[in-house]
């Protein structure tokens, strides 16, 4: 049945959708085999965005693909955009190295017909922000997730990270996609590529993130095809940078508050900035159901299982479960009357990667946006506001929701979640001085 709602989420410039152009995924492994389908069938074009492209099993099969597609047409127009510092520097804990850029590197030169791979520099350092934008574009098909590509977002071998998967087959969507990451990092000539022997110095590149950091901070994605305002089933695709003027930012907000029944959130760091909080809380007061899915501490892609080799990088995981909890403890009442449940998802040691919103069952917000202070004001982040007003897709959504929920624990009280005093001794000492230090409060802007 479908439900009547009081609340609208007023959008423009959206695209109209049909509902078979739509099309959800259920696991790493379909994720795999559609990316690879989509690649080897390619005739026209295909753009890659990630985070990373990782020299790995995974990574260097996939790379090979999009060769072997060049050269089986060497017409096709083919696009790599990943993050510029991450492509270049080894794994954490590893020597200093090329990192991925060797990969991109060695392939370049094996084959007759190249492509291209830029690096796309956000931040002078990667840890004040990165690439964080998703997306395929294989023809006219958009396949978005949150996922990069490596083996353990791919299910290469025996772990996999799990996460959401959207496939969309729509011209327009797609080449809205392709206008953007055109005009912003080809034809502006602020993205370099890293498939050439030599990359900007400090000195260039300190130029090169000005300028392009002002443009994305008033990017926009346009649509060329034909859009509508008021239609049963559309997408718009959103992106943003830094606090202000960020409208994936200001939609997220929006999909809290429009919720008149339900709100779905997924989220793999438990760190809500203080404004979704804010929306959050005010969900709650209305009588709104809220379920918040997140990954177990141990199902977390920073946790340390061997206490021998614990590193600072580890004390992550232990950190967000610290924000978890208290979060629980302020919102007990609502936990006991069934109004609030929180889900934590874990499997064997395989980790826990999505995000996104779902208000009512008619609104979804698709991205892969961790939903932190880190996302909504360093990272360049992108997503696709999924409007769904009869309810067209309610069949797939519930079958990803419930496969998503077969994995999960309903968390019942505080009690349920480990409190610092269980932690072994490393991440225990660890916690304490960062508490005694206030450090903690400026790692939480980073997390």
């Amino acid at each position: 049945m479908i439900f009547t709602r009081n609340k609208v989420l007023s959008v423009k410039d959206t695209i109209p959708l049909e509902a078979e152009q739509v099309e959800f995924l259920y696991s790493p492994s379909e994720y795999q085999q559609r990316l690879k389908t989509l690649i080897s069938n390619a005739k026209k074009r295909i753009y890659i965005t990630a985070l990373y492209l990782q020299d790995d099993e995974a990574g260097r099969e996939i790379l090979q693909l999009i060769y072997q597609a060049k050269q089986a047409r060497p017409e096709l127009e083919v696009n790599v955009f990943v993050d510029f510092h991450r492509a270049q520097r080894g794994l954490i804990g590893e020597a200093k190295s090329l990192g991925n850029r060797q990969l991109y590197l060695d392939m370049s030169a094996q084959y007759e017909h190249d492509i291209n791979v830029y690096g796309v520099p956000v931040k002078r350092r990667e840890f004040l922000g990165v690439l964080h934008l998703k997306g395929y574009i294989i023809d006219d098909t958009l396949l978005f997730t949150g996922a990069s590509i490596n083996n353990v977002y791919l299910h290469y071998n025996d772990k996999y990270r799990c996460d959401r998967y959207h496939l969309f087959h729509n011209g327009d969507l797609a080449d809205s996609f392709v206008h953007y990451l055109n005009k912003y990092f080809v034809s502006s000539g602020l993205a370099p590529k890293l498939n050439v022997p030599e990359v900007p110095g400090k000195t260039a590149l300190k130029d090169m993130v000005k300028r392009l950091k002002a443009n994305l901070r008033k990017s926009r994605y346009t649509v060329r095809g034909r859009t509508q305002t008021d239609t049963n089933l559309s997408v718009m695709p959103l992106v943003g940078l830094g606090v202000r003027s960020n409208k994936l930012n200001a939609v997220v907000r929006k999909v809290f508050r429009v919720a008149e029944r339900e709100l779905f959130v997924f989220t793999p760091y438990f760190n809500f900035p203080k404004q979704l909080s804010a929306d959050l809380q005010k969900a709650l007061n209305n009588g709104v159901r809220v379920t918040i899915v997140v990954g177990d501490k141990t199902a977390n892609d920073f946790y340390i299982a061997d206490s021998k080799n614990f590193s600072t990088i580890g004390i992550v995981p232990y950190i967000y479960e610290t924000l978890l909890r208290n979060f629980i403890k302020r919102h007990s009442r609502f936990i006991d009357n069934g109004q609030l449940n929180i889900h934590l998802w874990k499997d064997a040691d395989n980790s826990y990667h999505l995000k996104g919103v779902v208000a009512d069952d008619c609104y979804h917000l698709i991205t892969g946006s961790n939903l932190n202070p880190r996302a909504w004001a360093l990272d360049l982040e992108n997503g696709l506001l999924l409007s769904d007003k009869k309810q067209q897709l309610l069949t797939q959504w519930h079958k990803e929701r419930d496969t998503i929920l077969a994995k999960t624990t309903r968390v019942n009280s505080v009690d349920d979640i480990e409190a610092m005093a269980d932690y072994p001794d490393k991440p225990k000492e660890l916690l304490r001085r960062l508490k005694l230090t206030k450090l903690d409060r400026l790692l939480k802007r980073f997390l």
